[in-house]
C-alpha cells in the first residue's frame, strides 16, 4: 500500500483561481484550512492555495494525536479550545474522520521522568485538563497485556485521535461549503506589494490582489519568508512513521514508551513511531539557524540525527533557490509534495519493540510506512502573528510537529489575527520578534 496523498492523487479542487479575495491562505495543511474555514465562517471572502494537494505533507503524514497532555503552558489554552473544536467539526463532515476520545499516555522508564511529569501536572490543572499520574498496576488496567513493569506513566483520559489523511481533506470540505475557493497544483511564488504593504500574491496561474494574505507554509514557510526579507530561524526534520496490518485489540489510547509511540487506527491497525527520534538534513538554513537551536541542542543532544544533505528540492537542500521573482519557476513548484522516505531501520526496531511489549499480538507486520517532514522552531512553539515590517502578512507555522492536534484552536487565532477581532489568547511566547529582540530561547516546561 502506497501512501494515499501524492503528486498522482487527482485534483479535487482545480480552480479556477480567483482574481481577487479578502484573504488569501497559503497551504492547505490543517493550519490553513482551519484558518481559511474560521475565515469564511466569519463573512470574508477567502483563496486557499496549495501548491500540491490537501494535506499532501505533513499534516497527512502525523501520528494522529489530538493532545493536550505535555504541551508547553501557552500553548494548553489554545489546545483545550482545540480539544472542543474538534469535536464540533466532526458532526459537520460527511465522512467519518475516526475521532475517538481514547486518553494518550506517557509510559515512565524512571522515577526521575515521573517527576517531570508530576511537576508538569499544575499546569495541566491550571487550563482544566484532566491529566494525572498512572501507578504501574494502573497501566495494566489501561493496556492490557503490557509486558514488562513501568516506574509509572501521565495519562490524560480527555485526549484524542483520528485519522489524519482522512480528517484533512474532510475539513476542506467543510471549509468549501463554507465558501472557501480552494485551489490545488497551484503554488504562490511571492508577495505582490504596493506602498510596503501587501497587495496582493503572484501565483504559478497569476495575481491575486487581497490586501491580507496568511502563510501556514509547514516545512516551506521560512524559504518563502527568506525570498520576502523576512527572517525565521526555522528548519524541518524527518520523522518515520508506520501502519500495521490488523491486529488484535489492545486500548483505545495512544501511547509513548521510550523507544515506540503507538496508537490504534480506524482500519484494525496501528500506528507506530519513535518518540523522540527525528532526523536533521543539514542544508544552509541548519547554519543560518544554529545560534537559536543551541539551547535546544543543550537539552537533548542526541534526540537529532545528523544526515549531511537534503534530497534535491527539498526546502533546505543545498541546490534549492534561495531568491526568486513573481515571472519565474519557484521551488514550490520544483517540489509539489514533500515527501521523504521513511528510515527503514527504523522501521524494523517499531515492530520488534512494539511486539515485545506486547507479545500475545503475535506477528506485527506492516501494510505501508512513510516519513514526513516536520517543521520545528528553536523553542519548540509556533510563531503565530502578523509581520509588522510588511503589513497585510500573517504567519502561522513552525508548530514543531504539534501542528494536528492543536490546528482548529491555531486556525481560530490567524483569523482573529487577520481580522481583528480579539484571540481570547496570550499570543507573546508565539511573537516573531521573540528571534530578534534579544529574547533568550525558552523551551519551557512541556513533556
Amino acid at each position: 500500500m502506497k501512501f494515499p496523498i501524492s503528486e498522482a492523487t487527482p485534483i479535487t479542487y482545480p480552480g479556477p483561481v480567483p482574481t481577487e479575495a479578502d484573504v488569501v491562505v497559503i497551504g492547505a495543511g490543517v493550519i490553513g484550512v482551519c484558518t481559511a474555514l474560521f475565515l469564511a465562517q466569519d463573512g470574508h471572502k477567502v483563496a486557499l492555495l496549495e501548491k500540491g494537494r490537501i494535506a499532501c505533507e505533513q499534516s497527512s503524514r502525523n501520528w494522529g494525536w489530538i493532545r493536550q497532555q505535555g504541551r508547553d503552558p501557552d500553548e494548553l489554552p489554545i489546545t483545550a479550545e482545540a480539544n472542543r473544536l474538534w469535536r464540533e467539526l466532526a458532526t459537520q463532515t460527511n465522512i467519518d474522520i475516526g475521532l475517538v476520545q481514547g486518553g494518550v499516555t506517557y509510559l515512565a522508564e524512571t522515577t526521575e521522568e515521573m517527576e517531570t511529569y508530576a511537576n508538569w501536572l499544575p499546569h495541566a490543572k491550571t487550563h482544566g485538563v484532566d491529566s494525572r499520574l498512572l501507578s504501574d498496576a494502573e497501566i495494566a488496567q489501561v493496556f492490557p497485556g503490557i509486558s514488562r513493569r513501568f516506574a509509572g506513566a501521565l495519562h490524560t483520559p480527555s485526549d484524542m485521535r483520528a485519522e489524519p489523511w482522512v480528517t484533512v481533506p474532510a475539513l476542506a470540505g467543510i471549509a468549501a461549503r463554507a465558501g472557501v475557493a480552494i485551489v490545488e497544483n497551484c503554488a504562490v511564488r511571492c508577495l505582490d506589494r504596493e506602498a510596503g504593504r501587501v497587495s496582493g500574491v503572484v501565483t504559478e496561474a497569476g495575481v491575486i490582489k487581497t490586501t491580507q494574505v496568511v502563510l501556514a507554509a509547514g516545512a516551506w514557510s521560512s524559504l518563502f519568508l527568506r525570498n520576502e526579507g523576512v527572517s525565521l530561524p526555522q528548519l524541518s526534520v524527518r520523522a518515520t512513521v508506520a501502519a500495521t496490518h490488523p491486529l488484535a485489540h489492545l486500548s483505545q489510547g495512544a501511547a509513548a514508551a521510550e523507544n515506540v509511540a503507538f496508537r490504534p487506527r480506524s482500519d484494525g491497525g496501528y500506528s507506530l513511531a519513535a518518540g523522540g527520534f527525528h532526523e536533521l538534513f543539514v542544508g544552509p538554513d541548519a547554519f543560518r539557524a544554529l545560534p537559536k537551536f543551541l539551547t535546544q541542542l543543550k537539552q537533548d543532544p542526541f534526540g537529532t540525527r545528523f544526515l549531511p544533505k537534503a534530497p534535491k528540492g527539498f526546502p533546505d537542500a543545498w541546490g534549492t533557490k534561495r531568491k526568486w521573482t513573481g515571472d519565474a519557476q519557484s521551488p514550490f513548484e520544483d517540489m509539489r509534495v514533500l515527501n521523504p522516505l521513511p528510515n527503514k531501520k527504523k522501521l524494523t526496531d517499531l515492530c520488534r519493540n512494539f511486539a515485545a511489549l506486547f507479545p500475545e499480538m503475535g506477528d506485527v507486520t506492516l501494510q505501508t510506512a512513510w516519513a514526513g517532514m516536520i517543521d520545528t522552531m528553536p523553542d519548540v512553539v509556533p510563531v503565530m502573528d502578523r509581520v509588522d515590517a510588511l503589513p497585510g502578512l500573517t504567519i502561522g507555522t513552525g508548530f514543531s510537529g504539534h501542528g494536528f492536534g492543536i490546528g482548529p484552536g491555531a486556525g481560530k487565532v490567524l483569523a482573529g489575527l487577520v481580522t481583528g477581532a480579539d484571540v481570547a489568547h496570550d499570543l507573546t511566547r508565539f511573537r516573531l520578534s521573540r528571534f530578534s529582540d534579544g529574547s533568550p530561547m525558552d523551551i519551557g516546561p512541556s513533556v
